[in-house]
């Protein structure tokens, strides 16, 4: 086990660091001038020129990328080359807000998806399961701004109960505010990842029934549902933690979008503001933030798949 964990660390450590590479990179090649933004259109040449030397943009490449690597191994995100203020702690204020949104949208994802993906696979064959399967189907191609909207316009301007957009001035200092401002974010997210997650978990529990220890199960005398209660579903639960894992990446970006449907101030937000601003130094540690955050889940579900799978000990 020790020896396995330390070669998905270096694993993570590597992608992390072409992680890095790649969005340094790619933000270079994106058209437009710092500089020039902070200078003004009416600014001279010469004087963009200087504050483009002062930015550090007119030195290598390298030594850019050096700079800004060997401040985050050190926890230093960087400074905003527009406000000047910390990175870190701009992302650690959005952070209140993303990381609870992402939490709530991943727990209504499993309420979904778990117990109605099972049902899905026991009713197979009625109508009952025939219906939960088309509705599945049908709402993860669901696009997630389009469900945000209509859930605004049900919940927000018909019933009106929920707030429609924003987040409390004083954020968690006002708790049940700050709650009921991210119930449709969290839904909007969690009712389409809960879709995608739920056409897998029927999959697996199908799979799951048609096992040999499915049906000697059923054959010493428990009905063939109690069996696959009982027998196969712990048998696919690994393999659904490690979509759920995978969903994280689809709930991350769709809080990207859904912080702009519904104004709050999150890291998605500030990322797409950041991106418009050309902000380079906030956007690439942003990105590397949230690249990280998946690839960490990923490294502890591939721990968690050793640890309980004695095949994977083995095959190690």
């Amino acid at each position: 086990m020790i020896r396995y964990t330390l070669t998905r660390g270096v694993l993570l450590i590597a992608g992390l660091l072409v992680s890095s590479v790649l969005i340094f990179l790619t933000l270079r090649v994106f058209p437009g001038d710092v500089a020039q933004l902070i200078a003004g259109t009416q600014a001279s040449p010469a004087t963009v020129e200087a504050l483009r030397e002062a930015l550090g943009f007119n030195r290598p490449l390298f030594v850019q990328y050096g700079e800004w690597i060997g401040g985050v191994l050190t926890g230093d995100l960087g400074t905003s080359q527009l406000s000047g203020a910390s990175v870190g702690a701009e992302l650690a204020e959005k952070a209140q807000v993303t990381v609870p949104l992402g939490l709530m949208a991943l727990v209504i994802a499993m309420l979904i998806a778990v117990p109605f993906g099972i049902l899905s696979a026991l009713w197979r064959g009625r109508a009952s399961g025939t219906a939960l399967s088309v509705t599945a189907q049908a709402l993860a191609a669901v696009p997630v701004i389009w469900a945000g909207m209509m859930l605004i316009v049900v919940f927000a301007v018909w019933l009106g109960w929920l707030p429609a957009q924003g987040f409390p001035r004083g954020g968690w200092d006002h708790p049940w505010q700050a709650f009921r401002a991210l119930i449709l974010p969290a839904l909007t997210i969690g009712i389409v990842e809960g879709a995608m997650l739920l056409r897998f978990v029927r999959s697996a529990t199908l799979q799951a029934r048609g096992q040999d220890f499915v049906r000697t199960a059923a054959a010493k005398g428990l009905s063939r549902n109690r069996a696959l209660i009982q027998h196969g579903i712990p048998a696919v639960g690994l393999s659904i933690v490690t979509v759920l894992g995978l969903q994280v990446a689809g709930i991350i970006v769709g809080s990207v979008i859904i912080e702009q449907l519904f104004t709050l101030p999150g890291i998605g937000r500030m990322l797409v503001a950041d991106v418009g601003t050309r902000d380079l130094i906030k956007v690439q540690s942003e990105l590397l933030v949230l690249t990280g955050l998946v690839l960490v889940i990923g490294f502890i579900v591939d721990l968690i798949h050793h640890f309980v799978d004695p095949r994977q000990r083995e095959a190690a």
